[in-house]
C-alpha cells in the first residue's frame, strides 16, 4: 500500500494543485470519489485492465460512467492517467486528494469509538477539545464497541488516543508481566 501511495502521490497532488487554482477543491474531490467508486466495479475494472482498448479509450468510457460529476478537466486529467497507466490508482489517488483538502481546510477527521452511544452533548465537548488540541476543525465520526468495557479510543491519521477500560487492563496485564 505505501509503494501505491508513493506512485499515486504526484497525481493526487497535480489534481489537488489544479482544483485549489480553480477554486473547485470540492468538486474534484466528489468527482474523484465518485471516479474511485467506479473503478471498484469489477465489469469496469476489467474493462480498464484489458490491453486490448487504447487509453483513450478507456479514459472516454470512465468517463462516460461518471457523466454527471466529471469536468472537462476531469477528462483530461482522466486521459493522462490512462495514458501512464495510471487508472487503477483512482483510489488510491482520490484518498490522498482527501487528506490534501482536509489540510488545506485545516480540518481532520475523527473517529471515537466507545463502548456506549455518546450522546450529542459528549460528542460536540468532544469535538471542541479536539478542536482545540488538534488546532483543526474537527469531523467527528462515532462507533459504538461494547468490547471496550468503558472510556473511548480516539484515532485521526496516524494519532490513536486510548482512553478505554480495555485498553488501561492491557498495559496493566503487560506492567504485571513483565
Amino acid at each position: 500500500m505505501a509503494e501505491l501511495k508513493t506512485v499515486a502521490r504526484p497525481y493526487a497532488k497535480a489534481a489537488f494543485e489544479v482544483a485549489r487554482e480553480t477554486g473547485l477543491v470540492a468538486e474534484w474531490a466528489n468527482m474523484l470519489s465518485v471516479l474511485a467508486t467506479a473503478t471498484a466495479e469489477s465489469k469496469l475494472a476489467t474493462a480498464l485492465q484489458n490491453p486490448a482498448f487504447s487509453a483513450q479509450e478507456k479514459a472516454t468510457a470512465l468517463a462516460e460512467v461518471c457523466n454527471e460529476v466529471i469536468t472537462d478537466q476531469g477528462k483530461a486529467y482522466l486521459l493522462s492517467l490512462a495514458e501512464n497507466k495510471r487508472l487503477s490508482l483512482i483510489p488510491v489517488i482520490s484518498e490522498l486528494f482527501e487528506e490534501f483538502k482536509l489540510n488545506y481546510e485545516k480540518a481532520v477527521d475523527v473517529t471515537v469509538t466507545s463502548a456506549f452511544e455518546l450522546s450529542a452533548e459528549q460528542e460536540q465537548a468532544l469535538s471542541s477539545s479536539l478542536s482545540v488540541k488538534l488546532d483543526r476543525k474537527v469531523n467527528l465520526a462515532s462507533d459504538v464497541d461494547a468490547a471496550l468495557i468503558g472510556g473511548v479510543v480516539i484515532r485521526t491519521g496516524d494519532l490513536i488516543i486510548d482512553g478505554s477500560v480495555r485498553g488501561k487492563l492491557a498495559k496493566l496485564a503487560e506492567a504485571i508481566n513483565s
